[in-house]
């Protein structure tokens, strides 16, 4: 049992030769960091909370909780708390990304389940773009050095088939009309996010990319995968980052749209600028709009909630999720964690 749910935005064209948009320029947050990294910083509160229904009383197996994000110089946790219905004995771990991971067990079996993650975040501007980044970005195979290929094999390496070339001949469809400049990186964004429609899917799973380029429609999982799966092609490190899509305090009507979903993008490794944000759905990247929370080499392995119960045949009769999350004040929250 795998959740998903994604969220949707207007969208604007990247120029081919300028895939590192302008991190945090849209931004309505105060401007400065009292750390000094990064152009800008936003506090922002997101609610999240998953119901399951259930027709009569199931046994709920393990859960797997992927909600919290980890800690970094661009995302700090202000605060935390984690509230689950039944009660249930909750574990942390990191699992081998780095993610932290909540396992939850329980005793006792319910007619609902019901799981609420509040956050507070600080998000910082991205650093990005540097003068240089266009120029490396526009490579076909970026020059990894050998201890970077080592670490990151496990993300070069497609992990879907491509046996009858679909996705060999749509990049060559993209790419054909190549100029000294374009970054193929930009086309195949702004591609996916020109010609592919968005659906919202509360179905498990994530569509293969032969699937995604036969419908010409995906959710956001579907169009990130499409993307990294390509980009792998190309000889670039990439991941399924899960998350949210927030607007925070800004006032660009390009962001105007429901936040009341998770979100899903990918990241590219870029030789000399590291992990970087690029979302096909909404033509973003680098973008501080972004508030990442797992990432993966797949996107099985980034879901939000997973898990199991047991029950007779169509027990579950409901599922709901929630998503709120709403820009801070100045003078929000001093930061504090508390134990979830």
């Amino acid at each position: 049992m795998n959740l998903w749910a994604c969220n949707s935005t207007a969208s604007q064209e990247l120029p081919m030769n300028l895939a590192f948009r302008m991190a945090g320029r849209r931004s309505g947050a105060r401007a400065g960091s009292a750390s000094g990294i990064g152009h800008c910083d936003m506090d922002i509160r997101i609610r999240h909370k998953t119901t399951y229904q259930y027709g009569s009383g199931v046994a709920f197996g393990p859960h797997r909780l992927m909600l919290r994000p980890r800690d970094s110089f661009d995302l700090r946790i202000l605060d935390t708390r984690l509230d689950i219905w039944p009660a249930a004995q909750v574990e942390w771990i990191h699992d081998v990304y780095g993610n932290p991971v909540a396992i939850a067990t329980f005793r006792e079996p319910g007619d609902r389940l019901e799981i609420t993650s509040e956050l507070i975040l600080r998000r910082y501007g991205s650093t990005l773009p540097r003068n240089h980044a266009s120029a490396r970005g526009a490579q076909f195979a970026p020059r990894y050095s050998d201890d970077e290929r080592i670490v990151l094999q496990p993300f070069l390496a497609p992990a879907s088939s491509d046996g009858a070339s679909v996705l060999t001949d749509w990049m060559h469809q993209v790419l054909a009309d190549q100029t000294p400049g374009d970054d193929p990186i930009a086309r195949l964004l702004n591609a996916i996010n020109a010609n592919f429609a968005y659906a919202l899917r509360y179905e498990e799973g994530v569509q293969a990319p032969a699937m995604t380029l036969a419908l010409r429609t995906g959710s956001c999982r579907d169009l990130a995968w499409l993307f990294i799966e390509a980009v792998r092609r190309l000889g670039y490190a990439a991941r399924f980052v899960s998350g949210y899509l927030h607007d925070g305090l800004s006032q660009d009507t390009a962001l105007r749209a429901p936040t009341s979903l998770t979100h899903a993008w990918a990241e590219l490794f870029i030789p000399g600028d590291g992990w970087v944000e690029f979302d096909p759905t909404n033509a973003l990247v680098a973008d501080p709009h972004l508030i990442r929370v797992a990432m993966a080499r797949v996107p099985w392995e980034a879901s939000p909630v997973s898990g199991s119960f047991v029950g007779p045949a169509g027990a579950l009769t409901g599922l709901f999720v929630g998503v709120d999350i709403v820009g801070l004040p100045e003078d929000g929250p001093t930061e504090r964690t508390r134990a979830a």
